[in-house]
């Protein structure tokens, strides 16, 4: 039988092993339904414990090895035959005890625990408008790169539609203002700066135009 192994610590003189797994349910209690409804959340990480002792050839050195990576917390791999159909990675140990006879031999025994620490998902990748490619929308006749610029250019036409908009709000809010002041039929010209921000709405019609062409570029 293959002896179970913390990194390089082979651990000869196992005498108890036991793995645990806790699925992760919670209890939910449904109006009218006779028992309770589990609901899954997720599995908690499997859990090794370990009691066994340390050969007396070895015993000083082993013993200071799992201190030391007990003390560090560090992830340690971990095999078993009790183990091998789990698939564990790597674990930590979450807990360790040691305790020596005292007499002439001076045997060394050992109790741990250790815990699954699984790797981490891999972060999200973002793109442009939440990733089209990840919609399947290559099985839909798009080409999704091609549709990814098109819609870029719609949002530069729209960005200058409303750049222009904000523009002539601006010089009627203007207006607005100088006709509170009363009889302005003194004043020589004041209004051509603003007549002038106003008849850039006139020109609506070049930005207006692209928006609408970049909206017909999409198609299946």
């Amino acid at each position: 039988m293959p002896v179970p192994m913390i990194d390089g610590i082979e651990l000869k003189a196992v005498q108890h092993i036991r793995q645990e797994t806790a699925v992760g349910f919670v209890e939910q209690q449904i109006a009218g339904l006779e028992g309770t409804l589990h609901q899954k959340l997720g599995r908690r990480s499997y859990r090794v414990s370990l009691q066994g002792c340390l050969l007396a050839t070895t015993a000083t050195d082993d013993l200071a090895t799992l201190q030391d990576k007990a003390s560090k917390g560090e992830e340690v791999s971990f095999t078993a035959d009790i183990t091998a159909a789990l698939n564990i990675e790597k674990m930590v140990i979450q807990q360790f005890r040691a305790e020596q006879t005292v007499g002439l031999q001076g045997q060394i025994t050992y109790q741990m625990t250790l815990a699954e620490s699984p790797p981490l998902p891999p972060p999200a990748e973002v793109s442009a408008f939440g990733g089209l490619d990840d919609f399947g929308l290559g099985d839909m006749g798009f080409d999704a790169g091609a549709l990814g610029d098109v819609l870029s250019d719609i949002q530069d036409q729209a960005g200058s539609v409303l750049d222009a908009v904000d523009s002539a709000l601006s010089a009627v809010d203007q207006l607005s203002a100088l006709a509170k002041l009363g009889d302005i039929t003194n004043i020589s010209n004041p209004l051509k700066p603003l007549t002038e921000k106003v008849g850039e709405l006139g020109n609506l019609n070049e930005p207006v135009t692209g928006l609408t062409t970049a909206l017909g570029n999409i198609q299946p």
